[in-house]
């Protein structure tokens, strides 16, 4: 299987099964010298693991991370690091109904389509367990970021219908809501609304918002490698995003130039701009301004109420989907998002040390 890895210099390669022994992911590319444990990057895996509230999915995974590799004495030593976390809820007997038929929203049979069959115990390699590699990872590249002085914050903008008021922001309630909502009052709303849904035997979408402070201007490149190219490439590569946006995203289509160019101005020596409709990003390249990107997610495919679809004979049949699944996705991808947009940016940022000659004659000029 190809495509399982990403990056350029600080580079990842995702492995594992939703019902294997275990899933983890090899980082390339990682600077010698960054003081790393496994706590660091546990702190992550927390907020994303299974059967923390009642609106994720019951099933109890410790998601206990461990480092195999690429550490010695507690600093990273420019050699790849393999991280590891293993399964031990896995009930593979759930998923024995759908080995002959194909779930409405999933991967199914798309998957027996290009292989010609598939790991159909909890969706395999498309299963949202994949993601834990990737957020081991983020981790890294979130802690080096820091130490640059460019922070990432993710959280959940809607669910529904459900949209937080940006003037009851709180940044601690991210953390402390089931919903990811930086809006306690949204948070109820949408916890009541979740509730409706699953007594429906139903589920539903949202979206996550990022916000980047602190990305100086000239990270991306332009053509083919723009910085909001490779962001949407990031977090479209997350299971169930449907859309991306940066600044206004699709507001830009009904919005007149005279309104959603940004002027520029010069504020104690420094450039910049009066508004950021444009979301930090012009030409594909940072502009120095906060970076926002939004990523839409579809509802959850697995629901309990009856689906039509078809089996592995042709047969049209009738289906409700077993198992243990969330009723919404949106909360657990908050910290997806950040871990791959995190995961972009120091690529970029890495990538932009070749950009000008000055950055090397002023490195290695003795």
């Amino acid at each position: 299987m190809a495509g399982s890895t990403f990056g350029t210099i600080f580079k990842i390669t995702t492995w594992g099964e939703s019902h294997g022994k275990a899933l983890g992911v090899v980082i390339d590319g990682c600077p010698a010298g960054l003081s790393l444990c496994e706590e660091d990057i546990q702190r992550y895996l927390d907020r994303r693991k299974p059967g923390q509230t009642a609106i994720s999915t019951p099933r109890k995974e410790s998601d206990q991370v461990e480092i195999l590799s690429g550490i010695f004495n507690g600093r990273t030593t420019g050699t790849p690091i393999s991280l590891l976390v293993p399964n031990t809820s896995q009930k593979s007997s759930d998923y024995s109904q759908i080995a002959s038929c194909y779930r409405p929203g999933h991967g199914d049979y798309t998957y027996d389509a290009k292989y010609g069959f598939r790991d159909y115990t909890g969706g395999g390699r498309s299963s949202g367990r994949e993601t834990i590699g990737r957020v081991a990872a983020g981790a890294v590249a979130l802690k080096i970021l820091n130490q640059m002085g460019i922070s990432v914050t993710a959280y959940t903008k809607s669910i529904g219908p459900i949209s937080i008021d940006m003037d009851h922001f709180d940044p601690e309630a991210i953390a402390a809501t089931a919903t990811c909502m930086p809006d306690r009052n949204a948070d109820r709303l949408a916890l009541a609304f979740l509730a409706e849904c699953m007594q429906d035997r139903d589920s539903i979408g949202g979206v996550v918002e990022c916000v980047v402070d602190g990305l100086p201007a000239g990270a991306g490149d332009p053509v083919f490698e723009k910085l909001d190219a490779n962001l949407a490439k990031a977090l479209m590569s997350i299971g169930s995003v449907k859309a991306v946006e940066i600044g206004d995203g699709v507001q830009v289509s009904k919005a007149k130039g005279s309104y959603n160019n940004d002027p520029f101005r010069s504020v104690h020596g420094k450039i910049t701009k009066k508004t950021n409709h444009a979301g930090g990003i012009l030409g594909g390249i940072s502009d120095g301004s906060q970076l926002i990107i939004r990523a839409h997610i579809k509802p959850t495919p697995s629901i309990f109420s009856p689906q039509e679809t078809v089996n592995q004979d042709m047969e049209n049949i009738e289906i409700a989907i077993k198992g243990r699944h969330d009723p919404v996705i949106v909360p657990r991808a908050v910290v997806v998002a950040e871990a791959m947009t995190a995961l972009t940016l120091l690529d970029a940022c890495m990538l932009n040390m070749t950009a000008r000659l000055d950055y090397l004659t002023d490195f290695y000029r003795k």
